[in-house]
């Protein structure tokens, strides 16, 4: 992995001779070779289902954004022995936590094109289990000391989200990319997370994360107050990113803190039940 792209990976997508050079830049490990952008992808199933929903957004278009369109193997395959590879675009992930939501405004506009895919069903993964957990449709065993004892309490505040569900990106926190080169460009969008909910709750995971994460402002929260059913998307995508955290073996009181920030603010915007 340290060296990039196998000679056998990159003979498949046409960039054999290519000396590969690393993209630090980038979310998770990515390498540059000649015009291309090979990264490692955990899920085949899932990368494949996203570099051919992201073919059909570049089709058609989408205003306002880039995409990192994919390109396939000689032999047609999305993903090759664990790769996947797309067109480079440049760009870096910035601390731009109010473009990111416009971003995905921008981009679910577009996403509502498509249909829902049998990959958001059949999905069992960490994000899929909490997702389903944050909206009470499944229960999840989740560790009292990394969030589970905070999402019990906050999911007592929990109300049904009265907004039509659609194909969603769920995970644009720090993948979005901007070009410090060209402040007028575009944001970019590297590949699709799916979610089916709606528009508002995926603008709110990014608001949280922002908050969690990002070093966001508290004003935030109120520069997208206008967002249908606001104070509920956020205690929905709270309740998501807190079932992720305490399922996830890498996580720690410690990592909890940001959550709990976020936790407060989003509390003080719920009426007391």
């Amino acid at each position: 992995m340290e060296h990039g792209p196998p000679e056998h990976v990159r003979t498949a997508f046409g960039v054999r001779e290519s000396v590969p050079r690393p993209r630090p830049d980038l979310p998770g490990p990515a390498w540059r070779c000649d015009g291309l952008v090979l990264r490692p992808v955990a899920d085949t199933v899932l990368a494949a289902w996203s570099a051919g929903a992201i073919e059909e957004l570049a089709t058609i278009g989408v205003d306002g954004l880039r995409l990192a369109r994919p390109v396939r193997a000689s032999d047609g395959r999305r993903v090759v022995a664990g790769w996947a590879a797309s067109h480079d675009v440049p760009g870096r992930v910035e601390p731009r936590h109010d473009d990111v939501v416009a971003a995905s405004l921008r981009l679910h506009r577009a996403t509502a094109r498509l249909e829902r895919p049998r990959l958001v069903d059949d999905r069992d993964d960490l994000l899929a289990r909490a997702d389903r957990a944050a909206f009470g449709e499944r229960a999840v065993a989740l560790d009292p000391e990394t969030g589970g004892t905070l999402f019990t309490e906050l999911a007592r505040r929990r109300r049904p989200l009265e907004r039509p569900s659609q194909l969603v990106h769920g995970d644009l926190f720090g993948t979005v990319l901007f070009d410090p080169s060209d402040p007028g460009a575009p944001p970019a969008v590297l590949d699709l997370v799916p979610f089916w909910r709606p528009v508002e709750w995926a603008a709110a995971v990014v608001v949280i994360d922002a908050l969690a994460w990002g070093g966001a402002d508290p004003g935030i929260l109120t520069r997208w107050a206008h967002l249908a059913g606001w104070p509920q998307m956020l205690l929905h995508a709270l309740l998501f990113r807190l079932a992720v955290h305490a399922q996830h073996p890498s996580c720690t009181r410690e990592s909890l803190q940001g959550l709990e920030h976020a936790s407060r603010l989003v509390g003080s915007l719920l009426p007391a039940y």
